[in-house]
């Protein structure tokens, strides 16, 4: 079994870090003169704060079987009980983080291999660095070689031959590759801080669906004609 994987983070308050934290992520500010310049410096470093495990913790996890092509996302919640919500064939499943990310170890552990979008840089080290912070060991690591993809595909790095061309986002390589982006609806990873503050984690969850959906058709195309494992 083949799992498509893509996650949805929200970062903490700025205010709730320590002094210190906030004083090293504020660190390039304080050495810039333009008033205009640093307070873009110090917006940015409270924006980019959902980028970091250290800083942000996980609000949905999404994961399809490429056997079956079901889709199911694991959501934040503070509903404590068993139930799953299945809408468009998708199943969405409340939760608390900590929960979350041992149902995700538990499924990824059966799993041949996981299949991402920037899953090497992001998703996975996240997952892991978190599950750490929560004191919950990961299944399996899907950060061991780089360029052996026997466990862990990551499109980009496929897509750019390692790095040797140039990186596109998600919604580029749709656009490109005639996928349906799921940018459409003007929704991008940046917005999901300002939904989860205003209690939409649903939608974000439903965000994190087409994200999972659009990596599987890239990985499709991908497989078909530039796989030559």
């Amino acid at each position: 079994m083949n799992l498509i994987v893509d996650i949805e983070t929200v970062g903490s308050a700025f205010e709730s870090l320590s002094e210190t934290q906030q004083e090293y992520l504020l660190r390039y500010a304080e050495h810039e003169i333009d008033p205009a310049k640093k307070e873009l410096i110090v917006e940015d470093s409270k924006r980019y704060l959902s980028l970091y495990p250290l800083t942000a913790k996980v609000v949905a996890i999404g994961m399809m079987n490429t056997e079956t092509e079901k889709i199911m996302v694991l959501y934040e919640s503070e509903i404590d009980e068993d139930i799953i919500i299945e809408e468009k064939e998708i199943k969405y499943k409340p939760m608390s983080e900590i929960k979350m990310l041992k149902y995700f170890w538990q499924y990824a552990s059966k799993s041949d291999r996981i299949i991402t979008f920037n899953g090497r840089n992001f998703d996975i080290p996240f997952l892991m660095i978190r599950s750490a912070m929560l004191e919950l060991k990961p299944s399996k690591n899907f950060m061991k070689y780089r360029y052996d993809s026997k466990e862990h595909i990551d499109l980009l790095d496929q897509l750019t031959f390692y790095g040797a061309t140039r990186k596109f986002n998600l919604d580029f390589y749709c656009q490109a590759f005639g996928i349906k982006s799921p940018k459409v609806k003007g929704i991008t990873g940046m917005d999901v801080r300002e939904l989860y503050k205003a209690g939409h984690v649903k939608e974000i969850a439903v965000y994190c669906s087409e994200d999972v959906r659009a990596t599987y058709e890239l990985y499709k195309i991908w497989n078909t004609y530039l796989n030559f494992s």
